[in-house]
């Protein structure tokens, strides 16, 4: 979950109020957050938010600004933001600030979203607080830089058009922020750590994306790095660019309204900028950002109090919502004070929130904002019997067979990254899920085996006493089009021995065993499979029906892995088993 840290004196200020470490907490719980630690010496709070899907509380100014509207239910008035069909017209501003996006970026980084700000001078404070920000958006909700990155720029050295161009990478010279020469794109990317930590992102292109103003001075190597010039922002400057690029528009503008709503609660005029795509885009082909893209949501009161389990007034429901920082309406209400089964809620998203996807959110914001000691502890009515599921129960057994045979119960996450389940498991991954906004790459996909899991245990035991032999019981789920959610989810037994002697003829025993006692009849049949070793691998066969697979670890998959000793795997799909 995000942590950040806040200096307190700072935070209290933007709060409007100073509250004891009690009060704090007890403010904390309505933005699902908790405090880790406070630092009486330097006077920094370490926070933990427990919400990954409001990065609008990620920093100091964001979670201020809740618990200020929390505080005082007034909501701050953003006027800066476009809506489809403007233009800077309408910020009397035409022509003086646009980005100019290159055609060819359409296939590699196709978007940006950007803004200029003035105010007050950047204190060394104000740049902790930028860091931390760009490192929790762009980390957490960019996915490591993937789908978002942004850079900050002095602005006062800027030339408009700012031009987001694709170039050759070979060519494309520049001196990058914390470097003393000037390099080209490729060696960025070999040489300096930010490239070798995010160069992955953009390695596979010809041309990579460039950001240079209108004399060809450059702004940065997006996602990678800054200019040591233009990209260098010091205390005292009093006027920034901020952009950022990525390949989803809707995140994009969500963090980009995230960081201008911050910067003009800390006092700073934010001044939109215009940018030109040469391609259709979600929004048209010009928009102007800061830009409020978020849909009216509605959920009924009736909706609300069945899920609630208790009945609302419009009053309520509305003061509950503007607790929360939310503007909404009631239509169709009934009369007097209480609202009619008809009645409807429409709530309209702050401008640094987009994770209202259904109206259970919204009920869910009501739910908070009524506050959760509004709410009486009920004792149930129903008389129920909890028991084991047959399949549990079989999993218990085969758990206690396996520590039996000398085996280590393991446990593992059940989400993974590419890298793990799929490149270095040498299999396609076709029937792997993909997890469509995941926060972070290491968390992408649900896996379909255990072995990755069991393998990467491996990978870092090496100083252990061999030989080791480590199993799990464990969900497992797969791609499957003739169910009705597209998948179905296993219960599976994974296993794996690690000595110098490991052979098929271990592993096969390992099997032998664990049916014997499980009274489960069985054959082998030979497969190809690219994990194992051809030839010394074997489908396990249960009534004719192939229920798991055993045999001895590729040394390519070895190699992947790190893993210097010989390894037997083999994992049993249990549901088919009973």
């Amino acid at each position: 979950m995000p942590k950040i840290e806040v200096k307190k004196e700072r935070f209290y200020r933007l709060i409007g109020k100073p509250y004891d470490r009690d009060t704090l907490e007890a403010k904390l719980t309505f933005a699902k957050g908790e405090v880790d630690d406070v630092d009486e010496q330097t006077g920094v709070l370490k926070l933990e938010l427990n919400d990954t899907n409001r990065p609008d509380l990620w920093s100091t100014a964001g979670l201020a600004r809740f618990l200020r509207i929390l505080e005082t239910g007034r909501i701050p008035e953003y006027t800066f933001f476009s809506r489809p069909g403007d233009s800077l017209d309408r910020h009397g501003s035409r022509g003086i600030r646009t980005v100019v996006v290159d055609p060819a970026l359409k296939d590699i980084r196709p978007y940006i979203a950007a803004f200029a700000v003035q105010g007050p001078p950047v204190d060394a404070n104000t740049l902790e607080d930028l860091i931390q920000s760009q490192e929790k958006l762009c980390g957490n909700y960019g996915r490591k830089r993937k789908t978002i990155a942004m850079g900050i720029y002095r602005s006062t050295l800027i030339q408009y058009p700012v031009h987001y161009d694709a170039v050759d990478p070979e060519q494309t010279k520049f001196q990058p922020l914390g470097f003393d020469r000037v390099m080209n794109l490729l060696e960025i990317n070999r040489e300096h750590p930010k490239g070798q930590e995010y160069g992955h992102i953009v390695a596979g292109f010809s041309k990579f994306p460039f950001l240079q103003d209108a004399k060809g001075e450059c702004l940065s190597f997006p996602p990678i790095i800054n200019s040591a010039t233009i990209g260098a922002v010091e205390p005292g400057d009093t006027e920034l660019f901020i952009e950022l690029t990525g390949t989803d528009m809707d995140s994009l503008f969500l963090a980009t309204n995230i960081v201008a709503c911050d910067f003009a609660d800390l006092g700073y005029t934010i001044l939109p900028v215009e940018v030109q795509y040469p391609y259709d885009t979600p929004y048209g082909r010009k928009v102007v950002t800061p830009f409020y893209f978020q849909e009216p949501q509605r959920v009924s009161i009736a909706a609300i109090e069945k899920l609630l389990g208790e009945a609302f007034t419009s009053e309520q429901v509305l003061a509950a919502l503007k607790r929360m920082g939310n503007r909404a309406e009631i239509r169709s209400a009934g009369k007097g004070n209480e609202a009619s089964r008809s009645a409807e809620v429409v709530l309209y998203p702050p401008e640094y929130r987009n994770d209202f996807l259904h109206g259970v959110d919204i009920i869910e914001d009501v739910m908070i904002g009524v506050g959760m000691d509004h709410f009486k502890p009920v004792t149930p009515t129903d008389f129920t019997v909890g028991r084991l599921t047959d399949s549990e129960t079989f999993a218990r057994k085969v758990v206690v067979l396996m520590v039996g045979l000398g085996f280590q119960e393991m446990i593992f996450n059940y989400l993974g990254s590419r890298k793990d389940f799929i490149e270095k498991m040498r299999i396609s991954g076709e029937d792997l899920i993909q997890i469509a906004n995941p926060m972070s790459e290491n968390y992408e996909f649900v896996r379909n085996s255990i072995l990755p899991s069991l393998l990467q245990a491996e990978s870092v035991s090496a100083s252990a006493p061999y030989p080791h032999h480590i199993f799990e019981v464990g969900k497992v789920a797969k791609k499957d089009p003739s169910d009705v959610y597209g998948s179905k989810t296993y219960n599976y037994l994974g296993f794996l021995s690690a000595q110098s002697d490991a052979g098929f003829n271990l592993i096969s025993a390992q099997l032998g065993a664990l049916l014997y006692y499980l009274n489960v009849e069985y054959t082998l049949e030979e497969v190809e499979d690219p994990r194992f070793i051809p030839g010394r691998v074997a489908a396990v066969l249960v009534r004719g029906k192939p229920v798991g697979v055993i045999g001895e670890v590729a040394p390519e998959v070895l190699e992947n892995w790190g893993i210097e000793m010989p390894c037997t795997a083999g994992e049993l799909c249990l549901d088919w088993l009973y």
